[in-house]
């Protein structure tokens, strides 16, 4: 059975790729669930599976500087992913809405 799932994102201005992040999401042998992130010039960080009800997965880390939480959120045949939690003392948060489509 497999622990772990496996994404990369990159994000692209005037042709060039300007920022990237590798991901996983994986079950720890406690049975905890995290998702772990290592974006571009940064150091990697972990996020706890909070709770999750049908179609959303709450991840958090009340310790990061920003996110402090991450969240999906399946939207019929979409995937909503959203950031959000305090930075310079003011709550912020980013949508990052996806599609599904075929890789042919």
């Amino acid at each position: 059975m497999a622990t772990s799932i496996l994404g990369v994102s990159r994000t692209v201005a005037k042709g060039r790729t300007v920022a990237y992040e590798f991901l996983r999401i994986q079950k720890q042998e406690s049975g905890d669930i995290y998702y772990v992130a290592h974006p571009s010039g940064q150091a990697q960080d972990s996020f706890k599976l909070a709770k999750y009800d049908k179609g959303v997965l709450f991840f958090e880390n009340p310790q990061h500087d920003f996110p402090q939480r991450i969240i999906y959120r399946l939207n019929g045949n979409s995937l909503i992913a959203r950031i959000e939690g305090t930075s310079k003392g003011k709550q912020r948060s980013s949508d990052f809405p996806m599609l599904k489509t075929n890789c042919d």
